[in-house]
């Protein structure tokens, strides 16, 4: 059996996820409720992780339910942060969204700031890659060509290591969605690089229209 097989069978082989919203109905929707760039091209770039990982793993007919989801994460961290993922089902609801991806948004704060423990796979990678992303990108930020593109494993394992550089990414979570999804810590680091090579550019042209 092998991971695709697995999951599917954890969750009781349900077809594929649907999202109840469009894309331009959720990118509408943050931005309603989100105003900072760091926030904007966050969620930008969670979105585009977790369409790679959807292509990657198998889920190709979820890959825009899977990236709404990162899309609107963090929907009520901005305005609500004391409230993050109590705010969003509110939210959320208010807009149409799905019980399916409210739930989906809030597992990622599992531990923190929500009792909804990850459970599909898709719940399981944004787990394991929201905080990520924050260290990769900021990891990136620390090279001459600040970006993902040449960025290795290996450079990314020293500032993991490193409690002090971008101290906000919890290497706990990360470590633990390593553990969720069945991953080395070397395969996820590997994994999400690649995702973010693959919606750098994307993301930054979306990020210059804004301010533009």
């Amino acid at each position: 059996m092998n991971k695709k097989e697995y999951f599917e069978e954890e969750q009781g082989g349900h077809g594929p996820k649907k999202s109840s919203i469009t894309r331009e109905e959720a990118w509408e929707l943050l931005r309603k409720y989100n105003r900072e760039p760091f926030h904007l091209q966050h969620a930008l770039t969670v979105e585009g992780v977790m369409r790679w990982y959807a292509k990657e793993l198998g889920y190709g007919q979820e890959e825009e339910f899977w990236g709404i989801t990162g899309l609107l994460h963090d929907i009520d961290f901005e305005r609500y942060p004391e409230e993050h993922c109590k705010k969003a089902p509110e939210l959320l609801r208010a807009a149409g969204v799905g019980e399916d991806m409210i739930y989906a948004v809030c597992s990622h704060g599992y531990g923190i700031c929500s009792d909804k423990e990850p459970r599909l796979e898709m719940e399981k990678v944004l787990f394991a890659t929201d905080e990520l992303t924050g260290l990769i990108w900021s990891c990136a930020l620390m090279r001459p060509s600040k970006s993902t593109m040449d960025m290795e494993v290996k450079s990314l394992k020293k500032k993991f290591k490193d409690k002090r550089f971008a101290a906000g990414c919890s290497r706990d979570v990360i470590s633990q969605g390593a553990e969720r999804l069945n991953y080395e810590l070397d395969e996820l680091f590997d994994k999400t690089i690649q995702a973010m090579r693959s919606c750098e550019a994307s993301v930054a042209e979306a990020m210059e229209k804004l301010q533009s």
